[in-house]
This record gives structure tokens, C-alpha cells and sequence, in this order.
């Protein structure tokens, strides 16, 4: 008997033992979660760089001012802006900022930060941006500026029907599963009412099917694909497609007898692909023919044995439409070319690497690009640009506050996601823009024409050449 007591308290002990520890391990493991919900919130200043061998956090790529998104170059001030506004100390980070762009003017991420902190915790409308920090920061930069400029002008002009514009500045890395990520996380945020985004039409169009299912507007301004037109009612664009690009530079090659085209892709691309297929068709409805097709992705590619081989077959103007990844191999066929055969185009080869690497021997080259700033240079946006950031901006940034023109004007009429929507497609929609009024077709793309430019020597660049624009009819 006294054993079976024995072995009864034993049993007994050994219970409540795991009883502590499960619900030790309970309120641990709680514990734990609870304080990674509450870091993944932005209550503490990070770079927003991924953890080496982990996933980041999604909520670690969104930032109002909280994180550091763009690290490399950052001022103290700016640094100490970014903890000030961790630990809502919102005049200190605004005095930190002002002396941060008082020495580097050209700072979008730093004027965003800036006028979201003078906002503070006050009631604000929102807008996102979605930009390919990890991958292309030059083009983040750019998209970012537009973004910026707009959100300056409305809220030192008071804002939207009386309160100020607050931005989210988002890093999707260019990555087709993250930017779908980012966008969950942006529609999971109701103060969002719109995202201008994504970069490539790749991942622009991975992330449309969140933003569509889940009733969020985005309006990209770079991504060109045709897959993007009419993919559903919230999906915007304010760049043209590359059916209005492509047509262009089809026509360009008809009126001056370049029939005979040799053209230049990236098959592992969405937007060079979708460009080629539109070039080809245009110049094939035109009379012209394309007597060959090359894929800069290829590991076996060649730039001499292509040029030689478009040559023998009879081409009269090499074609180039690459995306900004396949930039380098495209301009070693401008160099390998020497002027022998006309060149064109696409909005990827509008880049200063272009002047710089291609020089002399891409004098002439003729580019559709959605936004020349010589052929808008006495708009407003242009003049206002330049006093803003301290020298030009190109199209990127032309667009990307076309999109933000867009949604600040839907947001004055109809505060609300479905309302922006709405108001976006009304047929009497339109928006104050870097060229001309922002209005949307029924497919959600840009109703605006492409511009046509070509290098020519000058002294604008560094590099002694400059993009110029073709006078209509040549």
C-alpha cells in the first residue's frame, strides 16, 4: 500500500512538473512572438537591410520614417533623424532633417521622411511607393523623387481638402514574391489609399493580383507591358505601353526606309519581350519585315557574330530592346555596330550608361521614351524640379508624380479605396501632370503618346552626348 502511495505522488509530481513547464514554455514562446510583433512594428530605427541567411520581415521593408530604407551615404543628422522618429520624437527628427537636406538637397527618402514627421501622429491621408532598392537604387531614387516632389507641393499648399499627405516608402527589391508580400502588407494597412509601384512589369503585375483582388489602386510608372491593360479596375499606369512604344519606333523605321530590322531582346524578361512582340507586329502591319531575332540572355551570345549575321542578312537598322539588366550587352552591339547600321530603342537604353559607354558610335540613335525633359522644359513640374532637387530629372520621375498627381486628385473627390478607384475611372478624370493632364483609358493605361530623342554631341552630360528630341516628321 505504501509503495502505491508512493508511486501515486510521483506520478502526481511528474505532472505538475510539465504542467509548470508546458505553461512556462507557453508564456515564453508568447512572449517571444509578441516582442517580434511589436519590433516588426517600427518602434525601433533599423537600415531595413536583410538579415544574412534570413527572410527579412516583411514590415522591415516599409517605412515612414521609422527605418533607414536607403543606408548608403546617410548624413548623422539624417541617422539621428531616422531614431528620433522611432521614439517619436518628431522635432528633433524635423530639425535633423532640415539640416540633412540643407547639405544634400537631392534626398528624397530624407524630404519624404521630413514632411511625414512634421505630420507627426495628426490625421493624414496616405499613399505608398514600391520601389527596387535592393536591386536598382538609381532607379528607386528617381521614382522616389517624383513621389516626394508631389507630396511637397500638396502639403505646402494644405494639403489635401485640408490635411496633409502621408507617405510609405516601400522596398520590394525588384522580386516578384516579396513585391506580392509588400503589397499584402500595404492593403492590410487601411490608411493606405493608393500605391504608385511597382518598377519592372514582371513584378508590377505579380503584385496587380493583390492589389485587384483585395480593392487597393496602383498605378505603376515604368512598367510597360501590355499584359498590364485592363488587367482589372484598380490597376493604373501613367507610362505608356509598348504598344504606344513600339508602334512609334515602327513607324520612325518606315518613314526613313529602315524596313529591314534586326532586333535585340531579353527572353527571360516580360518587358522586353513584350515590347518585341509589339515592334515586330507594328513593323510587319507597316510593310517592313524583321529578318532576324537575337536574345541578349542567351549564354552563347555574341555581339560581333550577331551584328556580322543581321548584316549578311540584309537589315537595315539593328533594333535594341533589352531591359535595364541586359543594358551592357545591348550597348556592345552599338559599339561593335560603329554607326554602319541605323539603331533604335527602347526606354531601357535611356540611360546616362548609354552617353557614357556607347559615346561616338551611338550618335543617332533614335529612343521612345514616355517623358523628355527638353521637350517639356518650360512646364511647371520642370522648373519646379530643378529649384527642388538641384538639376534634372528624367522620366521615372516625371511619372512616378503623374501617378501620385493621380491619386491626390481621386483622394480630393473620394476619400476612400473604392472612391479613388472610381473617381480614376471616370470619364471625366483628369490630373495635373509633368507634361499635360494625367487620364486613363478604360484599360487603366496612360492616354498620352511616347516621345522620340536620339544622341547627338552635347554638353549637358558629362559625357559629351545628350539625349535630344526628334522633330515631329523625321
Amino acid at each position: 500500500m505504501q509503495q502505491k502511495n508512493e508511486t501515486s505522488a510521483l506520478i502526481l509530481s511528474l505532472l505538475i512538473t510539465l504542467g509548470i513547464l508546458g505553461v512556462g514554455s507557453w508564456w515564453l514562446i508568447g512572449r517571444v512572438n509578441w516582442q517580434h510583433a511589436f519590433n516588426s512594428t517600427g518602434n525601433s530605427a533599423q537600415t531595413g537591410q536583410p538579415t544574412a541567411g534570413a527572410p527579412q520581415a516583411v514590415a522591415s521593408r516599409l517605412s515612414t520614417g521609422e527605418r533607414l530604407l536607403f543606408p548608403t551615404g546617410a548624413s548623422p543628422q539624417k541617422q539621428a533623424a531616422i531614431q528620433a522618429i522611432a521614439q517619436g520624437n518628431y522635432e528633433t527628427a524635423i530639425s535633423n532633417l532640415e539640416a540633412s537636406l540643407e547639405a544634400n538637397r537631392n534626398d528624397p527618402e530624407a524630404l519624404v521622411y521630413l514632411n511625414n514627421a512634421r505630420i507627426g501622429n495628426n490625421p493624414a491621408y496616405a499613399i505608398a511607393i514600391s520601389l527596387p532598392i535592393g536591386t536598382d537604387v538609381n532607379a528607386a531614387l528617381e521614382m522616389l523623387r517624383g513621389v516626394a516632389q508631389a507630396q511637397n507641393d500638396i502639403n505646402q499648399a494644405g494639403g489635401i481638402n485640408g490635411l496633409p499627405l502621408r507617405v510609405v516608402i516601400a522596398n520590394d527589391d525588384n522580386d516578384p514574391a516579396i513585391a506580392q508580400q509588400v503589397a499584402q502588407a500595404l492593403v492590410d494597412n487601411p490608411t493606405v489609399l493608393g500605391v504608385v509601384g511597382h518598377y519592372s512589369s514582371d513584378v508590377t503585375l505579380a503584385a496587380a493580383q493583390v492589389y485587384q483582388s483585395k480593392g487597393l489602386v496602383s498605378i505603376s510608372p515604368v512598367s510597360t507591358s501590355v499584359k498590364l491593360s485592363g488587367f482589372g479596375d484598380y490597376i493604373f499606369r501613367t507610362v505608356p505601353s509598348d504598344f504606344i512604344a513600339a508602334r512609334a519606333l515602327a513607324e520612325y523605321a518606315l518613314r526613313n526606309q529602315q524596313t529591314q530590322a534586326a532586333v535585340f531582346f531579353n527572353s527571360q524578361s516580360g518587358y522586353s519581350q513584350s515590347i518585341k512582340s509589339e515592334f515586330v507586329t507594328a513593323l510587319s502591319l507597316g510593310g517592313g519585315q524583321t529578318v532576324s531575332e537575337f536574345d541578349l540572355s542567351a549564354p552563347d551570345f555574341s555581339p560581333s557574330e550577331s551584328v556580322a549575321q543581321a548584316r549578311q542578312q540584309g537589315a537595315t537598322v539593328l533594333v535594341l530592346l533589352p531591359n535595364s539588366g541586359q543594358l551592357d550587352r545591348a550597348l556592345q552591339v552599338v559599339q561593335i555596330n560603329q554607326r554602319q547600321l541605323a539603331l533604335l530603342g527602347g526606354d531601357s537604353v535611356y540611360a546616362p550608361k548609354t552617353l557614357e559607354i556607347g559615346g561616338e558610335a551611338a550618335v543617332g540613335m533614335v529612343v521612345a521614351v514616355a517623358w523628355d525633359i527638353l521637350s517639356n522644359s518650360r512646364s511647371p513640374f520642370v522648373v519646379n524640379s530643378r529649384r527642388l532637387w538641384g538639376g534634372d530629372v528624367n522620366w521615372r520621375t516625371a511619372m512616378a508624380y503623374d501617378g501620385s498627381q493621380a491619386l491626390i486628385t481621386a483622394i480630393q473627390q473620394d476619400p476612400t479605396r473604392k472612391g479613388v478607384m472610381q473617381t480614376l475611372r471616370s470619364g471625366k478624370f483628369a490630373a495635373p501632370g509633368a507634361s499635360g493632364p494625367v487620364r486613363f483609358l478604360p484599360s487603366g493605361d496612360r492616354n498620352a503618346p511616347v516621345q522620340l530623342v536620339k544622341v547627338a554631341p552635347g554638353t549637358r552630360s558629362r559625357y559629351g552626348f545628350d539625349f535630344v528630341p526628334v522633330r515631329p516628321g523625321t
